[in-house]
C-alpha cells in the first residue's frame, strides 16, 4: 500500500509540474499571437492588456500546479509514518503554498479570495 501511495504522489508531483509548464506555453503562445494583432492596433493601452492578460493566464497555471504539488505532499505525509517532524514539514510547505496561492489568486483578480466579486 504504501508502495501504491507514493506512485500516486508521484503522479500528482508530475501533474503538478506538467500544469506550470504547459500552462506556461500556453500563455507565452496565447501572449506571442495577441502580440501580433496588437502590433496592427498600435496602442499602449492594449500593450498594458496583453500584460496583464498574460500574468493571468500564467498565474492560473501556477496555481493549479501548486494545488497539484500540495495535494501530492498530503498524499506522502499520511502515506508514511507520520512523524512530528514530517507533519510540521508538510504544515510549512502548505502555509507557503497557501501563502502563494492567495498572492496569485490577488494578482489575478484583483481582490482577496473571500471578497466578493461585486458582480451579481
Amino acid at each position: 500500500m504504501l508502495q501504491f501511495a507514493i506512485a500516486v504522489a508521484r503522479i500528482f508531483e508530475f501533474a503538478g509540474i506538467g500544469a506550470i509548464v504547459v500552462g506556461t506555453l500556453v500563455a507565452l503562445i496565447k501572449f506571442g499571437l495577441a502580440g501580433v494583432g496588437a502590433r496592427r492596433a498600435d496602442g499602449a493601452e492594449g500593450k498594458s492588456e496583453l500584460s496583464s492578460e498574460f500574468r493571468k493566464n500564467l498565474g492560473r497555471s501556477i496555481l493549479v500546479g501548486l494545488e497539484l504539488l500540495v495535494a501530492a505532499d498530503i498524499i506522502r505525509t499520511v502515506s508514511v509514518v507520520p512523524t512530528l517532524e514530517n507533519v510540521l514539514v508538510l504544515a510549512l510547505i502548505v502555509l507557503i503554498r497557501t501563502f502563494l496561492s492567495m498572492s496569485l489568486e490577488v494578482e489575478i483578480n484583483g481582490r482577496w479570495p473571500w471578497q466578493s466579486s461585486g458582480k451579481g
